[in-house]
């Protein structure tokens, strides 16, 4: 029953992402195929489902435009090759050392790209060159198609409009015994429905005849010429980031949907690797683990990786028996479930939660999703992860003290230090010391400090002798003091008294 659920959620799905990329339908349907029967039996996460995912659509499409058909095959293949090869150098854990906060602004970026592109789709019309051209065309299409000369809603945006609300509503409302079929099909099949007994003038789907007449192997003279370019190996390697990224974060999403085998993230990584370079020779669509068919077949009840290696089968089978039926479904229609899908992409409920985390979180978020936008989907990963590194560098260099005055009052005074003390912050915290009276009582609070260095804890013991001869006084807690000098391997505890009894210091180290 679990692999007839994810077939039943595949089968819209392959076939709307495969028309978003600009391919025909079965490319993405060989996809899901080879999701299923190949990367099943072999997979690191044994319940989580394979096949084209809407997060390398605008890579797709930028390399189809660029290299053609033959130039993603190659490039796919390239990226299963890095794929492999980094799962048997044991680079699964190190696919996932990327920050959250840009992989949240990557999906938002990509789900604005692909509403703005498929709302377009949706209406029969063509996506414009780029992003925000597709973004800011979308209300003079809105307007073109609900309110055309004729008068009356368009055909395309009539069936787009109610598989829309299909797809929304019955989500919302499903209930047993109906809960196993997806909102997805039941919005392709009540828009196929209205256009086949209304008699609507809208584009449909074009399945070949023969499925292995669509196949096309690869390599080729015209795939080999590509082998070399510069630009095609960037988007390959582009690809092989972005898809080891998605299928790892979303292995370790399905982990937390079941209680059964934990994922073996070097294995999952190699089967992909296998996965993609079987897709690149036969000229289909690249693949990643999907949140969407992998949360479906948990909750469907799945619990061994026969589940996901089944759904391929039903899928094959259906194309081979049934590709007539396909024909009858609307183009619009399939765009209509890729805006829904963009739209929840989207997430912006997630800048809430980023905003709790600070707002250096949510200007990364922004950033990543206006770079992608903006310029390509390879520039702004770059861009976010850049950012990411400038906000660590920053953490790890900025120290803040605060200087104020104890509850007992008088001359007694408290240093609060925050952050990490390095070299490059002697500048600003001997200016800090500077500022305290000679006379004055100083308790020096370390507890928010992430790390000392030699050259601070120097200043920190010179500056104490100085204002021992002025007449203060300067309390270290020793515990804390020894535990974040121990951190940076400064100093020992008896290298550190060793040195204030030399320089004759009056810093008084005591334990709280």
């Amino acid at each position: 029953m679990a692999s007839f659920v994810v077939f039943l959620v595949a089968l819209p799905l392959c076939m709307g992402i495969a028309i978003a990329s600009g391919l025909s339908p079965e490319k993405g349907l060989i996809t899901g195929i080879i999701g299923g029967i190949i990367l099943g039996p072999i997979a690191g996460s044994p319940l989580q489902v394979s096949g084209p995912a809407a997060g390398l659509v605008v890579i797709v499409w930028q390399v189809v435009e660029q290299f053609g058909v033959f130039g993603l095959g190659i490039a796919v293949a390239l990226a299963g090759l890095l794929q492999f090869g980094a799962g048997l150098l044991g680079g699964g854990q190190i696919f996932r050392a990327v920050s959250p906060t840009v992989i949240y602004g990557m999906l938002s970026g990509i789900g604005v790209l692909i509403f703005g592109s498929q709302f377009h789709v949706m209406l029969d019309a063509t996506p414009r060159a780029s992003g925000l051209d597709n973004l800011s065309g979308i209300p003079e299409a809105f307007w073109r198609v609900v309110w055309p000369s004729t008068g009356g809603v368009s055909d395309a945006a009539l069936v787009g409009i109610v598989t829309i609300l299909l797809v929304v509503g019955w989500d919302r409302i499903k209930k047993p015994p109906f809960e196993f079929v997806p909102g997805a099909l039941i919005g392709v099949f009540g828009g196929s429905l209205l256009a086949s007994v209304a008699s609507l003038r809208v584009k449909f789907v074009e399945i070949p005849d023969s499925l292995l007449g669509s196949v096309e192997i690869l390599p080729t003279e015209q795939a080999l010429e590509l082998l070399l370019t510069p630009g095609l190996l960037v988007l390959a390697i582009s690809i092989a980031i972005v898809a080891s990224a998605e299928t790892l974060l979303c292995a370790a999403a399905v982990d937390k949907l079941h209680s059964g085998v934990r994922t073996d993230y070097n294995r999952e990584l190699l089967a992909q690797g296998i996965g993609n370079t079987l897709c690149g020779i036969l000229g289909a669509l690249p693949m990643t683990g999907v949140i969407v068919r992998s949360s479906a077949n948990v909750r469907a009840g799945a619990k061994t990786r026969w589940s996901a290696t089944l759904h391929g089968v039903w899928l094959l089978a259906f194309i081979l028996l049934l590709p007539n039926l396909l024909n009858f479904i609307p183009t619009s229609s399939l765009a209509a479930l890729l805006v829904v899908i963009g739209w929840k992409l989207i997430n912006i409920a997630i800048i809430e939660e980023l905003r709790e985390k600070g707002r250096e979180e949510v200007l990364i978020f922004v950033l990543t999703v206006a770079s992608i936008v903006t310029f390509d989907l390879l520039t702004g990963i770059v861009i976010g992860f850049s950012a990411t590194l400038f906000q660590l560098l920053y953490r790890l260099t900025h120290l803040e003290a605060e200087v104020f005055t104890s509850e007992e009052g008088g001359s007694e005074l408290n240093l609060e230090l925050v952050g990490a003390a390095t070299f490059l912050s002697i500048p600003s915290l001997a200016k800090t010391l500077e500022k305290i009276p000679s006379d004055a009582i100083l308790h020096v609070h370390l507890h928010h400090l992430a790390y000392i260095d030699h050259a601070c804890l120097e200043l920190l013991t010179q500056w104490g002798d100085q204002h021992e001869k002025s007449g203060g006084k300067v309390y270290l807690e020793w515990d804390q003091l020894h535990h974040y000098a121990n951190s940076s391997k400064p100093i020992s505890r008896k290298s550190l008294n060793s040195k204030v009894d030399r320089q004759n210091s009056s810093i008084e180290l005591h334990t709280a």
